[in-house]
C-alpha cells in the first residue's frame, strides 16, 4: 500500500464519518490539502508525517509503507 493510500485508510478507519474537511480542521490544513495528500497529488512533508503519525499513533515506517506491521507508537 502506498503512503497516500495509508493516509486515507487511517482516516476512514478512525471513523467513516470523519471527512477530509474535519481532519483538515484537526490538522490545521485545508480540505484540498488533505485530498491532495490522500490521492498522492501532493508530497507529504516531514512535518505532515509527524502530524499523521502522532494523531493516528502509528510509526513513520508504517505510514510510508516500509512495513505492513501496524504497531502503536510507545507511550511516553
Amino acid at each position: 500500500m502506498k503512503w497516500y493510500e495509508r493516509c486515507k485508510a487511517l482516516r476512514e478507519d478512525l471513523n467513516p464519518k470523519v471527512n477530509q474537511t474535519e481532519l483538515g480542521k484537526i490538522f490545521n490544513m485545508s480540505q484540498k490539502k488533505i485530498s491532495r495528500l490522500e490521492t498522492g497529488q501532493a508530497q507529504i512533508t516531514p512535518d505532515e508525517i509527524g502530524i499523521y503519525c502522532r494523531f493516528f499513533n502509528v510509526s513513520a515506517d508504517y505510514l510510508l509503507g516500509f512495513t505492513d506491521e501496524y504497531k502503536e507508537m510507545p507511550k511516553k
